[in-house]
């Protein structure tokens, strides 16, 4: 892990190497925070669609990787969960076959969360999802 920036308890971010243990080390920090948050019930979800995320970035992209898990008030019951990465490109969603050995992680994504989307930043884009957090 890179970096650690925890502000106020409703916001914590991360920067990871792009290298393969960046996928384990995010997920376990999610799992954990959420956990510490008392959101134990979003935590294996939210760390499954984290792993993803960061695999596809690991895979197309080159450089550091953010993931920040984001509970403000104004979100009400939604944990807002995002992953970035310096290539700027979108990523597709893909219809993967039956035997394919990827292309099934956004799918995951869009079917798993609340709601998910893109936006480009300064170097490069961000991919969020919501998760209900349960009441």
């Amino acid at each position: 892990m890179i970096g650690v920036i925890d502000t106020e308890g409703d916001t914590v971010e991360w920067t990871f190497p792009a290298e393969p243990g960046a996928v384990r080390t995010a997920r376990t920090a999610v799992r954990d925070k959420l956990r510490g948050w008392g959101l134990d019930g979003l935590a294996d979800l939210a760390a499954l669609l984290v792993s993803e995320l960061v695999t596809n970035s690991l895979r197309h992209a080159t450089g550091p990787i953010g993931v920040r898990l984001v509970r403000p008030p104004e979100l009400g019951d939604t944990l807002r969960v995002e992953v970035s990465d310096p290539l700027p490109d979108p990523p597709r969603e893909r219809a993967a076959g039956p035997d394919d050995e990827s292309g099934r992680g956004l799918q995951l994504v869009a079917g798993s969360s609340r709601r998910w989307g893109t936006r480009p930043g300064d170097n490069g884009k961000t991919v969020w999802f919501e998760l209900a957090v349960p009441g």
